[in-house]
């Protein structure tokens, strides 16, 4: 793929396709990682972290306050019984 650079400024830019960008689930302000090794140049975007539950409640602070009843309030959304 070919790609033309353009002046914007002092500096030369080019764009990035569209399907990188979807792929990879980025947007404007995202950042990604330029690697140069020669005459190339490799663009990575950040892996994204992988989370499960049990790791997310492991971080959780001890002696958080429970809401009495909560189990018995009914729905006010779309949530699944």
């Amino acid at each position: 793929m070919f790609q033309t650079l353009r002046k914007a400024g002092g500096s030369l830019v080019m764009t990035v396709p569209k399907a990188f960008i979807d792929q990879n689930g980025l947007g404007e302000g995202s950042q990604v990682e330029l690697h140069l090794l020669g005459t190339k140049m490799t663009v990575e975007a950040p892996s994204r972290p992988r989370y499960n539950l049990a790791e997310l409640m492991a971080e959780m602070p001890q002696g958080l306050p429970r809401v009495e009843g909560w189990d018995e309030m009914p729905s006010v959304g779309l949530e699944n019984p």
